[in-house]
């Protein structure tokens, strides 16, 4: 695979914008060499017609030369073609021997124009070969072609081949000190074309070391941030495996601590009736079979992460009712609800948190409280939605937050919501959650 070193790029340092910058200028040079040399040469075969020395001028040459004004128009035209070529990138090493291949031709177009007077044209391709990141071996092959093509050119082995007047010949109409001159000036031009070359060399040498060093300081970061990516999974797995702990216990408190409660306070109250109202404990324990069932069902859905089951086959409201229908009948507690709004909008997550509160509180209140009566108001205040549970048991001065009570506080943080509670007189829990779907009553 055969890769280009990209060209100017915005997250590129100085140092690797300067070799194609370098680059240009080499470009820019050879421009201006062949248009100094086809533009010289135009006017010496004009001024060969003009003063009447073309017949001398012919016999020296031994060919007819083209029209003047045609060697800088080829000239040009042969140099846009080069150009078009260096402009090409490659991507394997056939297209790589292909442009090389055309290059060469071009370059023999413009030797022609220029009468073999000019080979410096080399020296862009062998900068142009070493713009590409290649195989060692690979890039002294196509060094070797580039340098064989230049002895080709300047041991004047093609001009067998091909017939063309030479430069000197058609540059002998000026005058001796003129033509110093001229030559003088094009020996300077390609002087600093070479001089320019090796400049190129040199920095792209220092760009590609600046690039190595670049790559090894990029896969120690890469590395770096690998192992930092590492610990961050490793940490997020052991937060997301504690969250899912908490969420499952907050599950099983609620519904098997419930349940139990229920059952426990239902038994203890068969043991008072089974002598004095053998019909009355039938009954009690036919209430506590059905809280138990319904405690199983709630456990198996709290473990594969599901939310309370009585709100799988009915809204909120009526399974609300449910829970204190069969809290009642479970315990003998006395439980009375009043709702003043509608909680059919509420989404899933919602009326779970709505579900959690009151049982928990419900199952707080008869565990810990012996509370005998139990009142719950829902209603909805400025947008927030106020879920207020208080009962007749024994209170509690200090209140300190349990298991029950920071998961229900857990629960409506989760929502924007809060929790308040007092054990002054019974206890008395007060939570707030907002209200998302709207403001209509």
């Amino acid at each position: 695979m055969v890769e280009k070193v990209a060209p100017v790029r915005r997250d590129f340092d100085r140092m690797d914008q300067i070799p194609e910058m370098v680059f240009r200028v080499l470009q820019m040079f050879n421009f201006l060499i062949i248009l100094y040399i086809t533009l010289i040469s135009s006017h010496a075969l004009w001024g060969y017609v003009h003063e009447g020395t073309a017949l001398e001028f012919l016999l020296r040459a031994g060919r007819v030369p083209p029209i003047n004004w045609i060697i800088p128009i080829a000239g040009l035209l042969f140099f846009g073609c080069l150009e078009i070529l260096l402009s090409v990138e490659c991507n394997n090493h056939p297209e790589l021997v292909c442009k090389l291949t055309l290059e060469f031709l071009v370059a023999i177009g413009i030797s022609y124009v220029t009468g073999f007077g000019y080979t410096g044209m080399v020296v862009l391709l062998l900068a142009d070969i070493m713009r590409y990141t290649i195989d060692w071996k690979k890039r002294a092959l196509y060094i070797l072609a580039v340098s064989a093509f230049s002895l080709l050119i300047n041991g004047n082995v093609l001009q067998k081949w091909i017939h063309v007047i030479p430069l000197d010949i058609v540059w002998s109409y000026y005058r001796a000190d003129h033509l110093s001159r001229f030559l003088g000036i094009l020996n300077i031009l390609d002087l600093i074309n070479i001089y320019v070359f090796i400049f190129y060399m040199v920095i792209l040498a220092l760009s590609q070391m600046s690039e190595k060093e670049r790559i090894l300081v990029l896969n120690n970061e890469l590395k770096e941030a690998n192992i930092k990516l590492e610990e961050y999974a490793s940490e997020s797995a052991r937060m997301a495996e504690t969250r899912e702990r908490n969420r499952l216990a907050r599950e099983i408190h609620d519904t098997l601590g419930h349940s139990l409660t229920g059952i426990i306070t239902g038994i203890e109250a068969c043991i008072m009736l089974m002598d004095i109202a053998p019909e009355a404990t039938k009954e009690q324990l036919r209430a506590i079979a059905e809280v138990a069932r319904t405690g199983i069902i709630d456990v198996r859905h709290s473990v594969k992460a599901l939310h309370a089951d009585a709100l799988e086959s009915m809204d909120i409201e009526d399974a609300l009712h449910k829970l204190v229908d069969s809290t009642t009948r479970s315990t003998g507690v006395e439980i009375s609800m009043n709702i003043t709004t509608d909680l059919s909008h509420f989404n899933q997550d919602e009326g779970d948190v709505i579900y959690r509160v009151v049982q928990e509180s419900i199952t707080n209140a008869i565990r810990h409280g012996k509370a005998t009566k139990i009142n719950i108001s829902i209603d909805r205040i400025d947008g927030e939605l106020h879920i207020i549970i208080s009962d007749n048991g024994v209170g509690c001065s200090d209140v300190k937050s349990g298991f029950g009570l920071h998961h229900m506080k857990e629960r409506l943080d989760m929502l924007g919501g809060h929790l308040e509670y007092t054990g002054n007189l019974g206890f008395t829990i007060h939570a707030v959650i907002p209200i998302r779907w709207g403001n209509e009553n």
